[in-house]
């Protein structure tokens, strides 16, 4: 068997702390779900797929109210000055509360059965789990083989949940169940996705894990057949947009707050706007007289681009590890464990957008950035700079891992399954923002990359919210004023203000459309995370202080996950 995994020990807490009750909530859901204990790294021989049943999702829903009970009975703590231990636990029952709160609110509304989408979907489980087991040793690859045989089961649960849906009337749109029977394809083609990752398993093993890799393709087969030929007839007619009430739980859910969606939408345009007075700019230091998309053509063709496949694989490790060598103890300080990252190229029937997955708690996972090729060979490098800064260094990889390096003194649920997309992807962003602030997007091929980066989340907002909630398009607005958004007018728009691929800009648009609410936690949460530290550099020059970067950059990552009804007033106290 696999030796146990050096996972940092908890410090000693009381029993009547946040933390112990955020811990033992760790465990009891990593019993439930199984995918919570590979995600972590902390259960290396379990072999069991997650049930994604309507009887499975009540029984997480019943552990998680009995959480919120043990919370509620807290006693208060005593007045007087605090400890960073009592800041965290602080922090720790803020945080579980919301999100238990929040996860809570959408079991009860019937969400948890319209979650087919291809991105970020229980479907996903049948293929990306297999992607962060370990596979060092015959032991963990038997661990593999025997999880293969169960991915029939697993595949059986979730249509057992889309069945719920479909007799309850809650129901994911034709676009994403189209969009998911395509992934199921590319999964399928050949001998099956499996068979190809199993390929590297040793000899001794071939006629065990071959074996459960036809059966894990016969079960993601006759899911596939049973969405195409079952529920994609009849979700006919299921509009694409959720409308209000639903898209509210949705954006609770990603952002931790409670959205004025009036407010982020004007908001959006504003600066959508901005940006693309940026941009303008910026294309005519690319190209004088070009427009931003006859730059984006030019660069596509004239710029520096990377060939081959693997070459730019080892371009974009070759980027993060300079990162992580400049800025770490001049920008942030970065733990020896942490300086570890790899880049990677995504698998076939990956979302189209570049993704990143977090390091095992003992880090022997590094955390790792993936790459969709597309089919492409040729890499132009405009597009990538900017977004290797967001996936890697400085963004999710700083941030997700300091908070591995801290869970022996966070609780694991702060470090983990309790991430905030909004304070995740707004610090990624926010990492973007830092690098051209520091000078690391000087080439206008770069800037103009970057600043398009930021485009595309801001058209999120407008599109999101406009999509789900019905928002018209304004009237002094450059596009259809006073329209009401489709998905083929949400394709025109982004289209018109994208360097991006036809197929990718197709993407975006489902993606929105199949996940409510995510798409506005970019933005919000970069928004949050410029306020917070302006807000802590005024405090500290208003009492004739310096504001050192380097240290509350050090700090910020240190916090664990927090919703955005809480980030902007932690960060500004540092």
């Amino acid at each position: 068997m696999t030796e146990p995994f050096d996972v940092p020990a908890p410090t000693a807490t009381s029993p009547q702390s946040a933390r112990a009750i955020a811990d033992r909530w760790v465990e009891t859901l990593a019993d439930l779900d199984p995918s919570v204990g590979t995600a972590l790294g902390t259960r290396p021989d379990d072999h069991r797929m997650p049930d994604l049943s309507p009887d499975a999702l009540a029984e997480r829903a019943r552990a998680a109210r009995a959480v919120l009970a043990e919370l509620a009975a807290l006693s208060q703590r005593p007045a007087g000055a605090s400890t960073r231990a009592d800041d965290d636990d602080r922090r720790c029952a803020t945080l579980l509360t919301e999100r238990l709160g929040a996860q809570l609110a959408l079991h009860d509304h019937g969400e948890e059965l319209v979650s087919l989408r291809p991105i970020a979907s229980p479907v996903h489980h049948l293929q990306q789990l297999f992607l962060l087991m370990p596979t060092s040793t015959t032991d963990d690859w038997h661990v593999v083989a025997r999880r293969l045989r169960e991915v029939p089961a697993c595949a059986r649960s979730y249509r057992a949940a889309l069945a719920a849906g479909l007799a309850t009337g809650h129901v994911s749109a034709p676009r994403q169940a189209e969009a998911v029977v395509g992934q199921l394809d590319a999964w399928l083609d050949g001998p099956g996705w499996w068979a190809g990752h199993v390929a590297a398993g040793p000899e001794a093993l071939a006629g065990e894990l071959a074996a459960g890799a036809a059966l894990a393709a016969e079960g993601v087969a006759e899911l596939r057949t049973w969405l195409a030929d079952t529920y994609l007839p009849a979700v006919a007619g299921t509009p694409d947009g959720v409308g209000r009430d639903r898209y509210l739980l949705g954006a609770r859910a990603a952002t931790g707050a409670d959205l004025d969606a009036e407010e982020a939408y004007t908001w959006g345009w504003t600066e959508l706007a901005r940006i693309e007075d940026e941009m303008r700019r910026e294309a005519d230091r690319v190209l004088p007289g070009a427009t931003p998309r006859e730059a984006f053509a030019h660069l596509d063709v004239h710029g520096e681009a990377v060939e081959g496949v693997d070459e730019v694989r080892e371009w974009l490790q070759r980027m993060m590890d300079r990162a992580v060598d400049e800025l770490d103890g001049t920008v942030v300080d970065v733990a020896e464990p942490v300086r570890r990252v790899e880049a990677r190229i995504a698998p076939p029937g990956a979302a189209a957008a570049p993704y990143y997955t977090r390091p095992s708690l003992d880090f022997r996972r590094p955390g790792r950035t993936w790459l969709p090729t597309l089919g492409r060979t040729r890499f132009p490098t405009w597009d990538l700079v900017s977004t290797w800064y967001h996936e890697g260094v400085p963004g999710h990889h700083l941030q997700l891992g300091q908070w591995a390096h801290r869970a022996g003194e966070l609780s694991r649920y702060q470090v983990s399954i309790g991430s905030v997309p909004a304070t995740t992807e707004g610090w990624a962003l926010y990492a973007e923002r830092l690098m051209d602030e520091l000078g690391y997007l000087a080439d206008p091929g770069a800037r103009l990359g970057y600043l398009d980066g930021h485009r595309m989340r801001a058209l999120r907002v407008v599109l999101d919210i406009g999509l789900h909630v019905g928002l018209p398009v304004p009237d002094d607005a450059p596009f259809r004023p006073g329209s009401r958004w489709t998905a083929g007018s949400a394709e025109a728009f982004f289209a018109e203000r994208s360097g991006s691929p036809a197929a990718f800009v197709r993407s975006e648009v489902v993606r929105y459309l199949g996940w409510p609410g995510q798409a506005i936690s970019y933005k919000l949460g970069e928004r949050a995370w410029l306020a917070g530290r302006a807000a802590a550099r005024a405090r500290h020059e208003a009492h004739g202080g310096r504001f050192d970067l380097r240290a509350w950059h050090t700090a910020a990552l240190s916090l664990g996950s927090l919703g955005l009804d809480d980030l902007e007033r932690e960060l500004s106290a540092l």
